[in-house]
């Protein structure tokens, strides 16, 4: 059995986060997370997509975001089980928990903080019949590396800003990129829409609108797309692909975790926002966009926040006879459990005379 001080379910980069604040406190962490590697979305869906909104970072890549906080919470040594899901909580007696994973690795600890993000996503699927015989054979729903279709005759589906964005940036790397949209107009952002139609101009992206993949075509593999017109007199067309990327986004699902008896409110969990972000079950918190209380930003630097607030009570609970005194990194530095220290240089100050 694993044992530690903060179990956090989910290692997306408000868990990664709470890694640092607990480990400020002198409190071990270990994540547990259903994809199989560190970084939530930021990793499992989008790791080039730029980020513009975390402080002192007028932009920053996705995955880039999560390397920089794997690098920050390196001194306090996190364990990590990854590819697993975190299926059932129990409460001891002594008012610690047991979560077991559906593989059935079991943890121990006296606070369960909840970062799962939005939850488990599952992509949503066009109604193609035989789509299910071609996933990773030329089907995927998600896009982790570029570089998988370099030189490749790619279709891409769908008409929001993941679509949009994903045909532009491997307008540069496969060989054909074919951006399919059943109606005319994009509902992503304009400069988004705007690049689009510039390399469509410039024949870097085939635009095939008022449109539908509606078949999937290959022997063991897809060999080709079947598209449907809404001008009838086009009808169905049979194109040559590598790869067919449909892009229409993911519906979030809180999983097992919304069988644990927390009180939910549309498929998110309901927080006391005004102290802690504990749950009704008391040392079981939930933070990150898996939360929900009056006045909830769903932002990343959200999240961190939750982390650092949520922490402090997770020491109180922990130690209840002992008062932690906060002490700015800027005064007292970093000590990692690995006996690293970072902590800021000293001014000397010489007198004359």
């Amino acid at each position: 059995m694993i044992k530690t001080d903060i179990l956090i379910i989910g290692a997306g980069p408000t868990g990664l986060f709470t890694v640092f604040e607990a480990g400020l406190l002198k409190l071990k962490t270990h994540l547990i997370d259903a994809l199989p590697q560190p970084g939530g979305q930021c990793s499992e869906i989008y790791p080039k997509k730029p980020i513009y909104d975390i402080p002192a970072f007028p932009e920053i890549l996705a995955g880039d975001l999560v390397g920089n906080l794997m690098e920050q919470i390196k001194p306090f040594e996190p364990g990590f089980t990854l590819g697993e899901r975190a299926e059932t909580l129990e409460k001891l007696d002594d008012g610690t928990f047991i979560v077991t994973t559906n593989k059935g690795t079991k943890h121990h600890a006296p606070v369960v903080a909840i970062a799962g993000g939005l939850g488990s996503f599952e992509p949503r699927k066009p109604p193609i019949e035989n789509i299910a015989d071609y996933e990773d054979k030329g089907v995927s729903y998600f896009i982790k590396d570029p570089e998988v279709y370099r030189d490749k005759k790619v279709v891409i589906a769908g008409g929001g800003d993941s679509a949009l964005d994903w045909a532009i940036y491997l307008a540069d790397v496969a060989a054909e990129v074919s951006l399919v949209h059943r109606r005319r107009e994009f509902r992503g952002a304009l400069d988004s829409v705007e690049r689009v139609s510039e390399l469509a101009k410039l024949g870097k992206i085939e635009m095939i609108t008022n449109a539908e993949v509606v078949g999937l075509r290959g022997e063991g593999k897809l060999e080709k797309v079947v598209i449907r017109h809404k001008d009838t007199a086009r009808g169905e067309e049979f194109k040559e692909v590598d790869e067919f990327i449909p892009l229409f986004g993911l519906s979030p699902k809180l999983g097992p975790i919304g069988d644990w008896g927390l009180e939910i409110e549309k498929n998110a969990i309901k927080v006391d926002n005004s102290y802690d972000y504990q749950t009704n079950i008391p040392g079981v918190y939930a933070i990150g966009d898996v939360n929900t209380y009056k006045g909830k930003l769903k932002l990343i630097l959200s999240g961190f926040h939750e982390a650092a607030i949520m922490c402090q009570s997770a020491y109180a609970r922990i130690f209840p006879d002992k008062k932690y005194i906060l002490k700015y990194t800027t005064v007292g530095g970093v000590q990692g459990f690995d006996g690293s220290k970072k902590e800021a240089k000293k001014e000397v100050v010489q007198s004359i005379g």
